[in-house]
């Protein structure tokens, strides 16, 4: 039997059932030869009966005892071939464990030098119960008489980012507990299998078997050993962490209940009254400083979860700037600018208009942000507005907003302390009186005509309503409801004011875009402002309210109440036959649909190279990019697409089922929209017109003014636009005087007596085109004696000019002056003329 046990591969097995085969039937192949010989003397002997006749019954004898042993033979053979293949199976499987064996070892060896940093995980573990404690301070540590509603949401919120690095850790490290596992029992397998347990028959194949088998082992055991340390030294890391989640889950519950609590006895009085004996009282430097470090953190995280949209309102923001820049820089060209900006003010300061629209519409987009996120974002807008208003505005409304906006900066600094002190509720008590006084105040002197915005005076009323319920509640002892009152009134205040003057702005900014691009321009994707209008549509309105709602019930527990169940169902699960959903995937998958597109046409607006005035006519610019917008609105809304798929979870094979619908569409019905969306893309590569060239097609000339997805527009001569399919316009036979340099050849036919010197003529007909600068030199004008017409000898004249827009003007002027000249040399310039003689016939008198 064969002990090279060698790994199992396909030509080698091959190889081995052909040398069993070939061993193992040897015997039965010699066993039949000898029946075969047998056989053959047994006939020998009956052909000669009758001559041995005499020994019939020895040769019977002899034949019996042959089959006998012949029997025997064969199953001694049996037996033998089924113990060798036996015997080789076991050792095709042993290298077959032995190789595995090696295979797995490798592999745990590799993942095993690559690992997680455990040390790492325990140092930010560590970090995460040193954040819980700063967490727990005020809530769960120096607690006093009762909580602040502030201090239990921005405990929450911290708590939730430290649950999600804990799970993420706890991800992290469950994961490579599991790896280890599964290496291990493959490990105990491969070692338990009953081929390692059976030996050969030989010694010399015993001895090389256990060789094999000891240096196996001998690799194993480190692996081995290496996986069980591992083991062990996750498992430590695995149960303080585990207790970390638990505890951060039990905090976050007790949090809620707290918040509930509070919620129900929002006008029951927390502390003793303002003017009774204090109870409990912490140092305020400690509050201040737990309240610092707690605001921070919870800013940080939020910034680092966040990072993608804060990007995202930047490019916004530098966006609309640059477009408002370029819109003041246009209209100051045109003198078209006022100095008081009346009507104009969103072109005053650009960048702080900007900052205006774009921090108060999209802080939406912001989930749960911390306190300190939208106080930035108020400050940022407001400051920004305060310069718009410099001389703007009336020196008493600027009065009242500088006043306001400091105390409201003074409400945003209070609402930091997270919990109550004495020294904090006498600061509410003046901030909520100032507010009172300036409330009434405003609204009592008047000078309601000079408000740009008069809903501005509501918000003062329901200010100065607010502060005074704030100013009670302080006396009596209800302190979160104190705060929340305090804090609500300038929040509200501030916020209707921004948006207001945020809708100011838009409308403004619409009517003055309308102004400047009433028509359809050379790009390929614009924006229509005669759909938008000159103001915004009364829906931008409802959001705006819908939002001053949101901001201001952000500071009740209510508003929490209301819209858990609303995010409970957005973040439910649902199915559809095998695909599972939500509808926040959805929502996600149309925001970045529509923000691809939206993107887009950004892009197309900016990238137009030349603007029309308010004249109709277009001013000339550098060279932009033209027919590649296609190209580049492709990519957008394609990397859009894909974004879209990959952010809702939509498997990419639902991708795959929706191409194999189209192409079935394509196949029946879509063939010319197919057509002409190719034309559109060969267009744009091959680029036989760009956009801005002009073009003739069958005899009818314009300017390409877009090329786009399905079809292109021409704007012609008599001032109409022309829609041409992409297909059409890539068949059709195209004539694009711009490919050239957009030089033209003129041509003018002039008669002459024949009476008239020529060369007279000729020498006046050039020096008419020479002196004229319009009238390109190269190639030169040429002057030919065409034809002796009928009553005049016909002169061609052909001269080229620089832009086939200014050939016909020139060809005017050239030929009044043609006109001019030869009346001044008496050159006669003949028309046809016919001379009629009336013959009459007298009759004769009779």
């Amino acid at each position: 039997m064969s002990t090279d046990h060698r790994p199992v591969t396909g030509d080698y097995c091959a190889l081995n059932s052909a040398f069993i085969y070939t061993y193992r039937f040897k015997p039965v192949v010699l066993f039949i030869m000898l029946l075969l010989f047998t056989g053959s003397l047994l006939a020998q002997q009956q052909d000669t009966a009758q001559v041995l006749h005499t020994g019939v019954a020895k040769i019977d004898s002899i034949k019996d005892n042959m089959v006998f042993r012949l029997q025997e033979l064969g199953k001694s053979l049996k037996k033998k071939s089924v113990d060798e293949y036996t015997a080789e199976k076991v050792a095709m499987r042993q290298d077959q464990v032995f190789e595995m064996s090696r295979r797995i070892m490798e592999k745990a060896k590799n993942y095993l030098k690559a690992g997680i940093d455990t040390a790492a995980m325990r140092q930010e573990l560590i970090k995460i119960n040193h954040w819980i404690t700063i967490a727990d301070d005020g809530i769960f540590i120096n607690a006093g008489a009762a909580h602040s509603y502030r201090n239990l949401v921005t405990t929450y919120n911290l708590l939730l980012v430290l649950q999600q690095k804990a799970v993420a850790l706890k991800t992290i490290v469950d994961r490579h507990h599991n790896n280890l596992v599964s290496f291990q029992y493959q490990m105990d397998s491969l070692s338990t299998d009953s081929s390692i347990f059976t030996f050969p028959d030989d010694s010399v194949s015993i001895v090389a078997y256990i060789k094999k088998l000891t240096s196996v082992a001998k690799g194993m055991k480190p692996i081995d050993s290496a996986l069980d340390r591992a083991h062990a030294n996750i498992e430590d890391l695995q149960i303080p962490l585990n207790t970390t989640v638990y505890s951060i889950d039990a905090r976050l519950e007790a949090i809620d209940g707290y918040e509930h609590s509070i919620s129900e006895r929002s006008f029951s009085a927390d502390f003793p009254g303002l003017f009774d004996k204090a109870g409990y009282s912490r140092p305020f430097s400690e509050i201040f400083r737990y309240s610092k470090e707690k605001g921070s953190l919870t800013f940080r995280f939020y910034l680092q979860n966040n990072s993608a949209g804060i990007a995202i309102v930047l490019l916004l923001l530098i966006a609309l700037a640059v477009y408002l820049r370029s819109l003041k820089k246009i209209y100051r060209e045109k003198k078209l600018l006022s100095d008081t900006f009346d009507g104009q003010l969103v072109l005053r300061y650009p960048f702080c208009s900007a900052i205006v629209i774009v921090l108060s519409l999209f802080q939406f987009i912001f989930p749960v942000p911390p306190f300190i996120f939208n106080v930035i974002f108020w400050v940022f807008s407001s400051i920004a507005l305060t310069i718009i208003f410099s001389g703007f505005i009336t020196k008493f409304w600027m009065r009242f907003w500088l006043t306001i906006f400091v105390l409201f900066f003074a409400a945003c600094i209070d609402n930091t302390a997270l919990q109550a002190s004495r020294v904090e509720r006498w600061f509410m008590f003046v901030l909520a009186l100032a507010g009172v006084i300036t409330g009434v105040y405003t609204l009592a002197k008047g000078h309601r005509d000079e408000l740009r915005e008069k809903w501005i005076v509501y918000a003062i009323g329901f200010m100065v309503f607010l502060e005074f319920v704030s100013i009670v509640a302080n006396i009596t002892g209800r302190y979160n409801l104190s705060k929340t009152m305090l804090t609500s009134g300038y929040f509200n205040v501030i916020i209707a004011i921004l948006f207001l003057w945020t809708v100011r702005l838009i409308n403004e900014g619409l009517a003055l875009a309308f102004a400047v691009y009433s028509g359809q321009e050379r790009k390929s994707f614009y924006i229509n402002f005669k759909k938008i209008g000159t103001r915004a549509h009364p829906l931008f309105y409802f959001f705006l309210v819908i939002g001053w709602f949101i901001l201001f019930g952000r500071n009740f527990y209510a508003f929490k109440l209301l819209t858990n169940p609303i995010q409970t169902f957005l973040a439910e699960e649902r199915s559809v036959g095998s695909y599972t959903f939500t509808i926040n995937n959805l929502l996600v998958f149309v925001f970045i649909m529509a923000l691809s597109v939206i993107i887009s046409k950004v892009v197309s607006f900016f990238a137009s190279d030349r603007y029309p005035d308010v004249t109709g006519n277009q001013k000339e610019g550098k060279v932009g990019i033209g027919s590649w917008i296609l190209l580049v609105r492709i990519s957008i809304i394609t990397i859009g697409v894909l974004f879209a798929f990959a952010a809702a979870g939509i498997p990419l094979d639902k991708i795959a089922i929706i191409l194999g619908a189209l192409g079935v569409g394509i196949g029946f019905g879509l063939q010319t929209l197919v057509n002409n969306l190719v034309s559109g893309l060969i267009i744009a590569f091959e680029k036989p017109v760009n956009v801005g060239d002009i073009v003739e097609i069958g005899g009818q000339g314009g300017t390409m003014k877009s090329i786009g997805f399905r079809s292109s527009i021409i704007s012609t001569w008599d001032g109409a636009d022309m829609v041409m399919p992409n297909g059409d316009l890539l068949n059709a036979h195209l004539v694009n005087w711009t490919l050239g340099g957009g030089k033209r050849r003129m041509n003018i036919l002039v008669g002459v007596s024949y009476n008239t010197n020529l060369q007279q003529a000729r020498d006046l007909l050039t020096d008419i085109l020479s002196k004229d600068e319009r009238v390109l030199s190269y190639p030169a004008p040429s002057v030919m004696f065409e034809t002796l017409n009928n009553s005049s000898i016909d002169i061609k004249i052909f001269f080229w000019v620089r832009h086939m827009r200014e050939g016909i003007l020139i060809k005017s002027d050239v030929i009044a002056a043609i006109s001019r000249s030869f009346k001044e040399n008496n050159i006669e310039i003949p028309f046809p003329q016919q001379e009629v003689h009336i013959h009459t016939i007298q009759e004769k008198k009779e």
